[in-house]
């Protein structure tokens, strides 16, 4: 077997180089998610033209809302991790089943979670402590954002089914299209263009829920639709306990560790809130614009999962550490590349937010500078804690590293340096700084006891079991 290419690779896969076969999956889903985030910026400088107190509404509501949103995209990683088993083992009846079963598994949890959330939405965003003008604002967007969830859940799960069927473009274009879709109708609702209502903030709020049930309709099309990338089969019932109980196994730490991860983002911001109105506004531009260059380099987060849960899949476990080697040097050179480009983006912020106020402006220009410096070890963190240690089912390892960097670290350091010392608002960077840097080198430690000899045979060994 030659190593690193999976029996079940088509031809145009297998005469491709390494680097090209990284670059085909990892750059769709980088320029995905770098496209979602520019919309996220976009409308960040529509609702910023309502002022400082807007911003910091839409972005006290958004960090609470996304700790649902990315709790659930677990599945969505979970999936494309056994997707991605079943494929390089050449099992499409399993493909199809562990889809048709992480559909309806997501659309259950996400309406479980839904309607407790919109009903609780008020004191949920009161436990943040920001000012009471703040709190009213943030209330009605979040309830009708909420309403996104569902068709956002299951967008995951087509995505992440789609990068490892071998169609990681299909994400892209159908994120291309209903960003432009959101773009327009948050325009419109927030000022009220032609016959649409002038809504202010919650407008921004329905946009979002327009282009996630868009994007799911497009998503399930190409796979279920002409293409027939999959089908709808429910597995027979001696055959659930097979895929659900690796789907829940991979997902629940996963889930775990996205919901601390996002649950600490929300923390952070409501320490942010504590220090004033200005830091919390400043810390939502300063977070969007992170967000945009840290993830151009998510797309290897997903090829690290794609590409060593194939390795295994097929038995081999000398190609999964060779492209663990492949993409984690990929990493190093994005990292850094992105993180200048991150440090260079606080020249932007005066012009793209006039009507924020010059302290607003003052703390964004320090925050990118403090949290550039750290781009490297968060794009590590990403690719080991976000895409190998799940495929290598250490869950624990994951878990380990985000609730010790944020609530054992970080977030006690923010709150100390932040509301204790004259540091303040720089003091609470410090301290999410510093949660990267004691990640990165709890997530290597664990990388060093992973045995993928052991992993590569067990699953060798299912599959002989699954054919017999």
């Amino acid at each position: 077997m030659s190593v690193g290419v999976a029996p079940n690779a088509t031809p145009s896969e297998s005469i491709k180089s390494p680097a090209r076969q990284i670059a085909d999956l990892a750059v769709p889903v980088s320029l995905e998610m770098v496209i979602q985030l520019l919309l996220t910026f976009v409308n960040q400088i529509i609702v910023g033209a309502l002022g400082a107190v807007a911003v910091a509404a839409v972005g006290l509501a958004g960090s609470l809302s996304f700790l649902f949103f990315v709790t659930l995209g677990a599945l969505g990683s979970s999936t494309s991790i056994l997707v991605a088993r079943r494929w390089g083992a050449g099992d499409r009846p399993g493909v199809n089943q562990t889809l048709t079963v992480s559909v309806l598994t997501g659309a259950l949890l996400a309406l479980a979670l839904t309607v407790p959330v919109v009903l609780l939405a008020r004191p949920l965003l009161r436990l943040a402590g920001g000012e009471e003008a703040v709190t009213l604002s943030a209330t009605p967007y979040m309830q009708v954002a909420m309403l996104a969830l569902i068709p956002g859940s299951l967008a995951w799960i087509f995505s992440g089914a789609l990068r490892s069927l071998g169609h990681a473009r299909t994400p892209l274009v159908a994120t291309v299209i209903t960003v432009i879709v959101e773009s327009l109708v948050a325009y419109g609702l927030v000022f009220g263009v032609g016959p649409l209502p002038t809504m202010g903030v919650v407008g921004a709020a329905w946009a979002l829920v327009v282009a996630n049930v868009l994007k799911v309709a497009l998503l399930a099309y190409q796979i279920y639709g002409p293409r027939q990338l999959a089908a709808l089969a429910l597995p027979a019932r001696t055959a659930w306990r097979t895929i659900t109980g690796p789907l829940l196994s991979i997902s629940a730490p996963l889930a775990f560790t996205e919901f601390a991860w996002s649950l600490g983002g929300f923390l952070y911001a409501a320490v942010f809130a504590r220090v004033g109105t200005e830091a919390l506004a400043a810390s939502q531009i300063v977070g969007t614009l992170e967000g945009i260059f840290i993830v151009g380099s998510f797309g290897l987060m997903s090829a690290a999962t794609v590409f060593t849960s194939r390795a295994l899949g097929a038995g081999d476990a000398a190609g999964a550490r060779l492209w663990l080697g492949r993409i984690g040097r990929a990493g190093l050179l994005t990292g850094a590349g992105f993180g200048l480009l991150f440090a260079l983006s606080a020249l932007l912020v005066p012009p793209l937010f006039p009507r924020v106020g010059a302290e607003v402006h003052h703390i964004v220009l320090f925050g990118i500078l403090i949290s550039a410096v750290t781009q490297v070890a968060k794009v590590r963190n990403m690719i080991i804690g976000g895409g190998v240690l799940p495929g290598a089912a250490d869950g624990r390892g994951v878990i380990l590293g985000d609730v010790v960097g944020a609530f054992v670290v970080g977030l006690p350091l923010a709150v100390w340096l932040g509301l204790y010392t004259p540091l303040g608002v720089w003091g609470v960077f410090l301290g999410r700084s510093a949660e990267e840097l004691v990640k990165v080198a709890i997530f290597e430690w664990r990388l060093r006891r992973v045995n993928w000899e052991r992993l590569a045979q067990e699953q060798v060994g299912k599959e002989a079991v699954a054919a017999h």
